[in-house]
């Protein structure tokens, strides 16, 4: 199990030599991955790179506790973990609001907290005065900061996103995960993404983990270092997403 520290959070996430095996039907054994040793440190934004099916999702919800590793040693400093899938998850019938502080409803909070809590995380992902509208009623990405709100209505020290903008359009992508990086900015979480897009991990990240397809294993790890904001052209960018090509190219044949 991931071990979660007693002590202040600080939103710190270390992996070690983790690896993952499925039990299949007739007794044999699936390891989808293999030594899977990482840190993301405290506040920092970290984007797990790599093919669709290569076991991305599986070590965020190793992280998550959602499901358990075969073997190594998973540790994070903090209590309280956000989770913000690739489709918002929504209850169609509940109010945006409603929705917001569904994760409180089991923590003994007050109505009138819970509303509070509720309109500040909707005004920071840009949604203030929609609280009372229903999912339907909202664009893809209006839903899909819907969901974010949701994951930081808790305060986590934690926030694990799992191809958040996958579904999206680019327009409306982009200007998402501008709006990630001010809120990160704002709220200093430490946050792991999950993605395929070279060009959404260099654009969001300070670090970049290359996962090689099943079983996964760390082929390479990045360090983008350019200050934020970040603006889409830029060359640099461009050159760092050329040499991430390359690498996966790379991958593909070993």
């Amino acid at each position: 199990m991931a071990h979660r520290s007693s002590r202040t959070a600080v939103g710190a996430i270390k992996v070690i030599n983790v690896a993952k095996e499925h039990a299949l039907p007739r007794g044999e054994r699936l390891r989808v991955l293999d030594d899977i040793s990482f840190e993301a440190g405290d506040r920092s934004f970290t984007s797990i790179l790599g093919p669709s099916g290569c076991g991305k999702s599986t070590i965020l919800n190793l992280i998550a506790g959602l499901d358990q590793h075969s073997s190594g040693q998973i540790s994070i400093d903090g209590t309280r973990i956000g989770f913000v899938f690739q489709q918002p998850r929504l209850l169609n019938w509940r109010t945006v609001e409603q929705n917001v502080i569904l994760p409180l409803e089991q923590q003994k909070y007050e109505k009138h907290a819970m509303r509070a809590l509720a309109a500040k995380y909707l005004g920071l992902v840009g949604l203030a005065g929609y609280e009372n509208y229903y999912p339907l009623q909202l664009s893809g990405g209006m839903q899909q900061r819907v969901a974010i709100a949701r994951a930081l209505v808790i305060d986590p020290d934690i926030l694990l996103m799992d191809e958040p903008f996958s579904g999206l359009d680019e327009i409306t992508a982009r200007k998402l995960r501008q709006q990630l990086i001010r809120i990160w900015q704002e709220t200093g979480k430490t946050i792991l993404f999950v993605t395929h897009s070279i060009s959404e991990s260099v654009f969001l990240s300070q670090q970049i983990l290359i996962v090689s397809v099943k079983p996964a294993r760390i082929f390479k790890r990045i360090t983008v270092d350019l200050a934020y904001p970040r603006e889409y052209g830029d060359l640099r960018l461009f050159e760092i997403e050329t040499q991430l090509t390359k690498d996966f190219l790379g991958m593909s044949t070993e």
